[in-house]
């Protein structure tokens, strides 16, 4: 599974010390069918949890999830200052998600190296661009 973080969500993420592992869990959630939300086509929304405070009271985020394949978290929100995205906001993430998924893992690839995206994997390692 390659976990993939647009540049964006990984400052968004760092800002409010959502760890690595905490992004990891949530695919290892979803793995398991555990998805808090479908938005269609690719497209999850997962809650991830703020220290101390658990899920519920956390962030949720949005992210173009194929199973064993690939996660691209695109967007993170907390929850007490959104509740949920616009119907214009989803749809946007939707036709994002449609291009994202169909690409081939090289042109994933080549996406992420040129966007400076980072790459997490679920076996707790952290893989450069190029990969």
């Amino acid at each position: 599974m390659r976990i993939f973080l647009p540049l964006d969500f990984a400052r968004r993420a760092a800002k409010q010390k959502v760890t690595d592992d905490d992004l990891r869990e949530a695919v290892a959630r979803a793995e398991r069918d555990l998805i808090d939300a479908q938005l269609g086509l690719a497209l999850i929304k997962h809650r991830i949890p703020r220290a101390g405070q658990g899920r519920s009271g956390g962030f949720r985020s949005i992210i173009v999830y194929e199973r064993g394949r690939i996660a691209i978290f695109l967007h993170l929100f907390a929850k007490n200052t959104k509740a949920n995205l616009t119907k214009t906001e989803t749809q946007v993430f939707r036709d994002l998600a449609a291009t994202l998924i169909g690409l081939s893992d090289e042109a994933l690839r080549q996406v992420a190296a040129t966007q400076g995206w980072r790459r997490i994997d679920d076996d707790g390692t952290e893989d450069d661009q190029s990969q």
